[in-house]
């Protein structure tokens, strides 16, 4: 199962894309398929038939996990 993620990169914009494992700690790349800017847009630095990209994780910030659609769907506890 993919996971989205947004990759906060140092002086970069954020770049989400998807991965099929999330990193582990001891990862020194981090392997992103379709990626793009938060609004969609493709990233001005990468050409225009690239579909994967890796990142060292040096350069990373930090990553955000989206949650999937199966998760949105499920209601949790409202108090009225």
């Amino acid at each position: 199962m993919p996971y989205t993620i947004v990759l906060h990169i140092q002086n970069e914009e954020a770049v989400v894309g998807e991965v099929e494992e999330l990193p582990k700690p001891n990862d020194y790349l981090v392997i992103i398929s379709n990626p793009h800017r938060l609004d969609g847009k493709d990233l001005y630095y990468l050409s225009e038939n690239v579909v994967t990209v890796m990142w060292p994780t040096h350069r990373i910030n930090f990553i955000e996990v989206m949650p999937s659609k199966e998760e949105e769907e499920i209601i949790g506890f409202v108090r009225e």
